[in-house]
């Protein structure tokens, strides 16, 4: 619902789409997604992206086709050398965003979006939301949690483990 409200047309709504769109399909961590540089990513075959994680974990995550093509289409509006050590996401003083202005974001699309889906309102949704949400959804996926902990950059299989007993509540409530 979010991503659908954007306005992909404007460069502020394209900024933010592929901004959502990418914290989506890799779980990234806020400050992750804020430091990405051009560099770190690889959007021909195999498109992947490359993110710095806590303590400066170097790790690999997969991105979608259409991830990679919303990308690619917002570098080359950017006029982005995917060579180049430049912030892939800038505020709007051309500044690398923080993650305070992700959060900011965030928090303005779901103000949109609650016009079109009033049930939203009474979600709190914070950057971390994306996060989880990503690991929900590999969960719900039938992806195994030893692969979910490596993608989203846990050092520990436990950290993972508390999304599959969030699952399992929404399975009892179901």
């Amino acid at each position: 619902t979010i991503l659908k409200i954007i306005n992909r047309k404007s460069q502020q709504g394209s900024r933010d789409y592929a901004l959502l769109a990418a914290m989506f399909n890799t779980g990234a961590r806020v400050q992750e997604i804020a430091d990405l540089r051009a560099c770190d990513l690889q959007l021909t075959k195999p498109f992947q992206v490359r993110l710095f994680g806590k303590g400066r974990k170097e790790r690999y995550c997969p991105l979608w086709p259409q991830t990679a093509a919303v990308l690619r289409v917002f570098c080359h509006q950017q006029n982005l050398d995917l060579r180049s050590e430049s912030r892939v996401f800038l505020n709007h003083r051309g500044h690398p965003i923080t993650r305070f202005g992700i959060r900011y974001i965030l928090a303005r699309c779901l103000d949109l979006a609650c016009e079109n889906a009033p049930n939203l309102r009474k979600k709190r949704l914070h950057p971390h939301s994306v996060r989880h949400s990503t690991a929900v959804a590999l969960l719900k996926s039938g992806v195994d949690l030893s692969t979910i902990s490596h993608l989203l950059g846990h050092a520990s299989l436990t950290t993972t483990n508390r999304y599959a007993k969030v699952d399992l509540e929404m399975k009892r409530q179901a």
